[in-house]
């Protein structure tokens, strides 16, 4: 086999990379970070209620559907993975490992991936990785996920990946990471899976950034939370899920924008005026908007409290 051939036909994303489970959940993950744009658009697949899969080296993306397909279809995680290498003529390039929603794992590194390359199968999850800085990588990166229970499951992936850039990492630097998350139960409309599609396509530091990402991605889950709580007169919950969500990003305007429009929304103008005012002082376009909210019934107060507001400086 000539390894030039898939030099040319695949692209190269040697990285590192983890797929698990949450045993508590059921949720499923990827993660992964590689000196590679775009990372994620090309690693890391997943399906709820069906499992996970990170296909890496040289590249073969259908062994992502096609392998998720596969255990939809009943195939074990090894069943599926020895029908995907069955006739591909790349199997010793490939690095490839899938996991379904038993926790069940297999995983393969092809014998001529680009050194130092290797992985480790543990309960519920398996890391892998190729073109590393040593061999101490992926030995490092089950320490971590095994290390970091008490988390959950899109946190502990993240911890893993540190493990791994703290170990030296891709020998040819950093670019790109993402975290992929589905539920370990189909999903009743298809359009909201992944739960957590999370991508740094090109950055200096792209854990950081997706470190920083996630945390953005909670605190919205939290607004969300209190927009519910709103709508079922639980104002005591609503407030304090915004407030934690201001707390994750206390410079987002946004999200303490319509934490004051809930409030005024539910007869607690007093406690959103200091809210608006702040931010009308950082963004006037914030003020303006507030003008428009009320034609499009977004904004629920009379005229009186409108002025109120607009007259805030």
């Amino acid at each position: 086999m000539k390894i030039s051939k898939y030099c040319r036909s695949f692209p190269l994303v040697n990285t590192y990379s983890i797929v698990a489970r949450d045993s508590k959940t059921g949720e499923m993950g990827v993660g992964v970070q590689s000196h590679y744009f775009s990372v994620g658009s090309v690693v890391d697949w997943g399906r709820s209620g069906v499992g996970v899969v990170a296909t890496q080296s040289f590249v073969n993306k259908s062994f992502g559907l096609r392998g998720l397909d596969l255990m939809e279809q009943g195939k074990s995680p090894e069943e599926a993975l020895n029908i995907l290498l069955s006739d591909d003529e790349g199997k010793d390039v490939r690095q490839v490992a899938l996991l379904d929603c038993n926790g069940r794992v297999a995983v393969h590194t092809g014998s001529k991936c680009i050194k130092d390359a290797g992985h480790v199968k543990g309960d519920n999850f398996s890391v892998q990785a190729n073109m590393m800085l040593t061999d101490k990588v992926w030995s490092a990166m089950a320490k971590a996920f095994e290390k970091n229970k008490i988390l959950p499951l899109p946190e502990r992936i993240v911890k893993t990946l540190e493990a791994a850039e703290a170990e030296g990492g891709d020998i040819r630097g950093k670019q790109s990471a993402a975290i992929l998350i589905v539920k370990g139960e189909q999903v009743e409309n298809k359009w909201d899976d992944p739960f957590i599609d999370i991508r740094v396509e090109d950055h200096n530091e792209p854990l950081e950034e997706l470190a920083r990402l996630l945390k953005l991605w909670r605190a919205y889950e939290n607004m969300d939370k209190g927009d519910v709580a709103m709508e079922k007169g639980d104002m005591e919950n609503a407030l304090d899920v915004y407030n934690k969500a201001s707390e994750m990003v206390p410079d987002n305007l946004e999200m303490k924008y319509w934490t004051a429009i809930s409030l005024a929304n539910n007869k607690k103008l007093e406690t959103a005026l200091p809210l608006f005012k702040e931010i009308f002082k950082k963004d006037y376009n914030w003020r303006t908007l507030t003008e428009r909210l009320p034609d499009v019934a977004l904004l629920n107060v009379t005229e009186e409290e409108l002025n109120k507001i607009l007259k805030l400086k």
